[in-house]
């Protein structure tokens, strides 16, 4: 045999193989489109009335959802501003709070300075004259003690008692 006929030959087998590939991707294509057919009616009966179901519903709630987004909008400006005077409003507490504290911080001083000042006055104008008030009669007390002592006993004199200090304060 001659090498062409061997070519044609050769030739004629890849056509019929290369027939036999095609015929079955056809059939291959067929069985999937019908497959795909059957799934897309399944998706239109099913998948589509309940989609169209969530847009009317979407559509219906659309009014709501925008009035509820305003009046959040609206309410969060409100709450921003009120929580805006409530916090002018404590700090003006606050400072005056601070003010009153530091007045009543200085009354206070100058009450205890006064009182500091007023103990040390009647210390020196009251305590201290009568303090040599009481040891001037003391002394003069001692005195006319040993006075008379001398006389009542015929010239013979007592003995002198101590004075304890507590005596000598009023």
């Amino acid at each position: 045999m001659n090498n062409l006929t061997v070519f044609v030959a050769l030739t004629g087998i890849a056509v019929v193989l290369q027939a036999a590939v095609l015929l079955a991707m056809y059939l291959a294509m067929r069985k999937s489109s019908a497959r795909m057919e059957a799934l897309a009616t399944e998706v239109k009966t099913k998948v589509l009335p309940t989609v169209e179901q969530a847009q009317e519903i979407i559509t219906e709630l659309r009014p709501k959802i925008e009035t509820i987004a305003d009046n959040l909008q609206e309410s969060t400006t409100v709450v921003r501003e009120q929580v805006k005077r409530m916090d002018a409003t404590v700090n003006d507490v606050v400072d005056r709070a601070r003010l009153q504290v530091i007045r009543a911080d200085e009354l206070l001083t100058r009450t205890l300075d006064r009182v500091e000042q007023t103990s040390d006055m009647v210390h020196k104008t009251v305590i201290s004259p009568v303090r040599q008030l009481s040891g001037l009669m003391q002394g003069i007390t001692v005195g006319l003690e040993f006075l008379f002592a001398g006389r009542k006993n015929g010239g013979k004199r007592e003995e002198r008692r101590p004075v304890p200090q507590d005596e000598m304060f009023i």
